[in-house]
């Protein structure tokens, strides 16, 4: 994540806000779990920068949700919102997100920045990252994380289906084969418990 973040830095050095825009974007799908669809779709009324929800509108499964975010991802969204404002004080459209035309970032626009931000951070060898391997990292994090405070995962599942706007738990439990690291603490904690995680 950090040479993701620090490559952003380095694209397009006469565009400032797209160095922002990415940097910031790639941030948000780290920190939250959303859908690279659902971050481009954001409008600047989605996006309440006091209280730190977004409010995520016509997803996958055409439903809306309220998404809260960290305070240091709503600071970063602040920070973003007063850089492109000050680049472009008459917006052309409502998105929360803008080209360096200052129209609304398109998804190809999001794949595009984020495939030349992966070369940049030395990230093409192999299978290429891409923004929604974000996601599944997001939610295998959540998942370690709650095992390792011994939390009830199974009883947790429905909170982070929710949070991530899946249809059912289900969805969300794919994720629980998603890491070697992720099986091993599940592993550990079986064997700890004596086979009850």
């Amino acid at each position: 994540m950090a040479s993701l973040i620090d490559a952003c830095a380095r694209i397009s050095p006469g565009i400032p806000l797209r160095r922002r825009t990415m940097a910031t974007l790639i941030g948000l799908l780290a920190s939250s779990g959303l859908r690279s669809g659902e971050v481009v779709r954001l409008d600047r009324s989605d996006v309440d920068l006091t209280s730190g929800v977004l409010l995520v509108r016509k997803t996958k499964f055409r439903k809306d949700r309220l998404v809260p975010v960290h305070t240091t991802t709503q600071a970063a969204l602040r920070h973003y919102a007063r850089e492109r404002d000050a680049a472009f004080p008459t917006p052309k459209d409502q998105g929360f997100f803008l080209s360096s035309r200052g129209n609304r970032l398109s998804a190809t626009g999001l794949q595009n920045g984020f495939a030349e931000v992966r070369k940049l951070a030395g990230l093409d060898g192999g299978k290429p990252l891409r923004p929604h391997d974000l996601r599944h990292r997001f939610a295998v994090t959540r998942l370690s994380f709650w095992h390792q405070q011994r939390a009830d995962v199974q009883a947790l599942l429905p909170l982070l289906a929710t949070y991530l706007g899946h249809a059912s738990y289900s969805d969300t439990a794919y994720y629980l084969t998603g890491s070697a690291d992720l099986l091993a603490i599940a592993a550990d904690r079986a064997f700890l418990d004596g086979g009850a995680a």
